[in-house]
């Protein structure tokens, strides 16, 4: 089961912390043909099937990807810790994140992990459950 943790710069730490999202608490995962994002109190799961593509994206201006972030733009939501690069996960069908329920879906995903290489390259493997 890969599990991607999220670059944490030390810059950020502690903004972050007073949000929740702590380095034990932000990760992403990919197991049994599901994307899982956990980034403090926010969560994101959705089967491998619904992304539409991948693209990793970078560098970012800190006010717009530290902390959780909707896009203005397209509705996209960013999880970010680093503002050194990140990955965009698009999806078919839009997916919630930032509210609960299905009041505000989200097209895309911006996540700052520590690998965003390897994020890529594990959601574009075939899952075994």
């Amino acid at each position: 089961m890969p599990r991607f943790d999220f670059a944490f710069e030390s810059t950020w730490l502690t903004p972050l912390r007073l949000m929740g999202v702590t380095p034990e608490r932000a990760f992403v995962v990919v197991h049994a043909g599901d994307l899982w994002v956990r980034f403090g109190p926010w969560r994101l799961r959705t089967p491998l099937s619904n992304i539409s593509g991948t693209l990793i994206t970078g560098p970012y201006t800190p006010w717009k990807v530290i902390g959780p972030h909707l896009s203005l733009a397209d509705r996209g939501v960013t999880f970010g810790t680093s503002t050194r690069k990140g990955v965009c996960v698009l999806f078919h069908r839009p997916v919630p994140a930032l509210l609960p329920g299905r009041l505000l879906t989200h097209p895309g995903a911006t996540l700052t992990v520590s690998d965003p290489e390897g994020l890529v390259e594990a959601l574009r493997q075939p899952q075994s459950t």
